[in-house]
């Protein structure tokens, strides 16, 4: 995964709260083998027609170029599926704006380049209002927390730790990687002070298995 910082492109809002990951990306499509792509199948039901033909009004289907999607509280609310996840990131999509994300959907999301950026619901509106439906020009800079939407100012919420992932391009393998070092001393002194808590063969090679 690469690591990123400052993003500038086109937003989009979805006018619609509770978003969860089932809409986000339907079951029946999940057996679809990962590298094939799943950004076609993103909000499948919503923006298709009963006859399977794009909703022309839907925003993703105005401005299929956006990699910046706006939508309303609990945004990747309900089960804990990772596609939904691949779904937005596979559709180009790297930042979410939303008052309120979906705990497990969040985490999903910064383990895969995506930012949950959390906004006042206040800021949601002036967003959804401004844009009326249209496309427009968009910028996030992920270490200062802030940038802005056609022309309002955005300022968001991110756990630090968090921020470090997405700036580095982490996941949670790599951020326990950097304290390698601080592991191995441990490990190292534990078994030197506590030899009779680690198996026989890990003692015998000096405490290096």
């Amino acid at each position: 995964m690469t690591g990123w910082s400052r993003h500038t492109g086109v937003a989009i809002a979805l006018d619609r709260e509770n978003v969860d990951t089932d809409q986000l990306i339907p079951a029946r499509f999940m057996s679809t083998p990962r590298a094939q792509g799943y950004g076609s199948f993103l909000l499948h039901d919503m923006r298709t027609e009963a006859d399977g033909t794009p909703n022309p009004y839907f925003p993703l289907n105005v401005a299929p170029q956006a990699s910046i999607l706006i939508s309303r509280r609990n945004f990747g609310s309900g089960s804990s599926r990772e596609a939904a996840v691949y779904a937005l990131v596979d559709a180009g999509f790297r930042i979410v704006i939303a008052p309120s994300f979906g705990d497990i959907f969040a985490s999903n999301a910064v383990n895969n380049g995506l930012l949950p950026a959390k906004v006042t619901e206040d800021a949601v509106e002036g967003y959804i209002r401004h844009l009326a439906g249209r496309a427009g020009p968009a910028q996030v800079d992920l270490v200062a927390g802030s940038g802005h939407v056609a022309g309002r100012p955005l300022q968001f919420e991110l756990d630090a730790g968090w921020r470090q992932k997405l700036i580095n391009g982490w996941d949670d393998t790599d951020l326990t990687r950097q304290h390698a070092d601080a592991i191995a001393a441990f490990r190292a002194a534990r078994a030197a002070s506590q030899p009779w808590s680690f198996p026989a063969a890990h003692a015998a090679a000096g405490g290096n298995t």
